[in-house]
């Protein structure tokens, strides 16, 4: 029986910076503290899911530099207990990196340099590799963040043949998006669905995804109607989608399940820094044990949550027999 999760996509250092204020053009403020750790979707997903402690096989995959930071990601990848083998390496470019501005109880701002992660092409995600290795599920996080396999060319991208390979080696896809006014934003999205089990998403993208205007965080029915439209344009499994305030399970089967967080204290919050990945991390680890979609989505909020009271994406997530 196949076992284990391939993470594949944006790796990414981000070094997050917390500031006192945000600033008016030309304006100084000063940073209260910064850190360094690793990021983006496939490197987010996969740390978190090692911090769960179940010994659950774990397959890296996605290009990096050979520079400083491509060695802090080697050595996250390596204290994770992760197969490095589909982590490849570039002089091309500098590793992806981030720097994040985080204020502390209102938002968090990137500038980002994509390096690597736009030089990543469909030969550099080694699929069957990793089914071969008995991986059961591909993630693939974050689609439009991925350069070259996010280009759109006659309704078709190299992120949407990277899952059907995926799919024909034997493995489940789930697929992540990221936050970024892209022109082909839709376009890429589309051309992916008919190859994704599982689409995790918020309500940001969401609306640019399928075009629905949707009011905010707590708009269910604009939500609901989103994820219809993405469940008919080729999602196979499950639309989950996330917001503050919910967490929405849409199955193709017709299983409609709406789950709110336990609250978190203002206090509590260091940075909301990969919470969404936290929460994706959570669902398919359920996804991948067989679980119920109920209980999918509240180790989801659980991991968020947790997620939340640490500087970088994963250091504050604990053991599953914690967070359980």
């Amino acid at each position: 029986m196949k076992r284990g999760i391939a993470c594949a996509g944006n790796w990414i250092v981000d070094i997050v910076h917390t500031i006192e204020a945000w600033p008016q053009k030309s304006d100084l403020v000063r940073i209260r503290d910064e850190v360094e750790g690793t990021g983006g979707g496939a490197a987010n997903v996969l740390l978190a899911l090692s911090a769960f402690r179940t010994g659950l096989p774990l397959y890296a995959m996605g290009l990096i530099g050979t520079d400083r930071h491509a060695e802090t990601v080697l050595a996250a990848v390596k204290g994770a207990g992760a197969d490095r083998a589909g982590l490849k390496q570039t002089g091309r470019a500098p590793t992806a990196h981030t720097h994040v501005m985080n204020l502390p109880g209102d938002s968090r701002t990137f500038f980002y340099h994509p390096g690597t992660n736009d030089l990543l092409s469909e030969e550099d995600v080694a699929v069957e590799s990793a089914a071969a290795r008995g991986a059961r599920i591909f993630y693939l996080g974050y689609l439009n963040l991925l350069g070259q396999l996010d280009l759109v060319e006659q309704g078709q991208t190299g992120a949407g043949r990277v899952l059907a390979r995926a799919k024909a080696a034997g493995m489940e896809t789930a697929v992540d998006l990221v936050s970024t006014d892209r022109a082909e934003f839709r376009a890429a999205v589309e051309a992916a669905l008919p190859h994704i089990d599982y689409l995790f998403l918020n309500e940001v993208e969401a609306a640019r995804a399928t075009g629905i205007a949707i009011a905010g965080a707590a708009d269910e029915s604009a939500i609901a109607a989103a994820a219809a439209r993405l469940l008919a344009g080729g999602v196979a499994r499950a639309v989950i989608l996330h917001t503050p305030a919910l967490g929405l399970w849409f199955g193709a089967d017709g299983t409609r399940i709406t789950r709110r967080p336990d609250p978190v204290m203002p206090e509590d919050i260091v940075s909301p820094v990969g919470a969404g990945d936290a929460f994706a991390a959570g669902c398919l680890y359920g996804i991948h044990e067989g679980w119920q979609p109920d209980a999918c989505l509240r180790l989801g909020h659980r991991a968020a949550a947790a997620a939340l009271k640490g500087a970088t994406a994963t250091e504050s997530i604990p053991p599953l027999v914690a967070l359980l």
